[in-house]
This record gives structure tokens, C-alpha cells and sequence, in this order.
């Protein structure tokens, strides 16, 4: 969407609409789906339970967070963006963004605290966890 000729980029929330979409096509086929997005503020989180619901499926939420704000603030500044228009935002932008802390049931994975090998492990547990209640 940032590279649209459009040009609408005022329309913060019209990712997260077409995502939402996509995943709703998804799991009609009976697929699962993983939504890899911010969700800093509780009307985005509500997306996607909603999201689910209209579908009759069970979702798992998965708060990331890294503990340690001297860790967190090295990955911002060195990560490398790969995706041609997109402006990632620098350290003090990640620092101002609004966050609204969850009300929902959720995974929380400290990537400062646990090896990406057990945070995989943790949400594929959790995911068999959410499939065993529907047998």
C-alpha cells in the first residue's frame, strides 16, 4: 500500500482492514492463519477476535516483548529494512507509540528472556492446545 499510486497514506488502518479480509477468505477454507502485525492499542487486538469469531475460529494472541529496553533499543537501530517505501521507525518513534495494555487472554514471549527455539515451541503448543478443544 505504500507504494500505491494513490498515495493514501492518511489510511493508517487500511492494512489492517485488508489483512483482515485476506484472513477472513483463509479461514472460511478452513485454514489456519498467522497475523504477524503491531497491535499497540486494544481496537486492533479487537480485529482480530472479531475477525475469528465471524469465522468460527479459535484465536491465539502473542504479545512479543523484550525486557531489557537497552536490547530492544540495539534491535530497533540495527534492524535492516527489506521492503522497498517503508519507513521503519527509529528508536524514538518505537519509544512514543501509544500502547494500551492487553485485557485479552494471550501468549507473552520475552525474546530478551527465551530462545527463539522455545518461543516457537510455545505457540505451536498453543496452537495444538486450541485445536484439542474443538475434537
Amino acid at each position: 500500500m505504500k507504494n500505491s499510486v494513490l498515495s493514501i497514506h492518511s489510511a493508517e488502518d487500511a492494512g489492517y482492514l485488508a489483512l483482515a479480509s485476506i484472513a477472513k477468505d483463509n479461514l472460511f477454507l478452513g485454514f489456519d492463519v498467522i497475523v504477524d502485525t503491531v497491535n499497540p492499542i486494544a481496537v486492533t487486538r479487537q480485529l482480530w477476535s472479531e475477525t475469528a469469531a465471524a469465522c468460527g475460529a479459535h484465536l491465539l494472541n502473542v504479545e512479543v516483548i523484550c525486557s531489557d529496553e537497552t536490547v530492544h533499543r540495539d534491535r530497533v537501530e540495527k534492524r535492516e529494512n527489506d521492503i522497498e517505501g517503508l519507513n521503519v521507525p527509529d528508536w524514538q518513534q518505537v519509544s512514543n507509540r501509544a500502547f494500551e495494555a492487553w485485557e485479552q487472554d494471550r501468549v507473552t514471549l520475552d525474546t530478551n528472556a527465551v530462545s527463539i527455539e522455545r518461543c516457537v515451541a510455545t505457540i505451536a503448543d498453543g496452537m495444538a492446545n486450541l485445536h484439542s478443544t474443538t475434537l
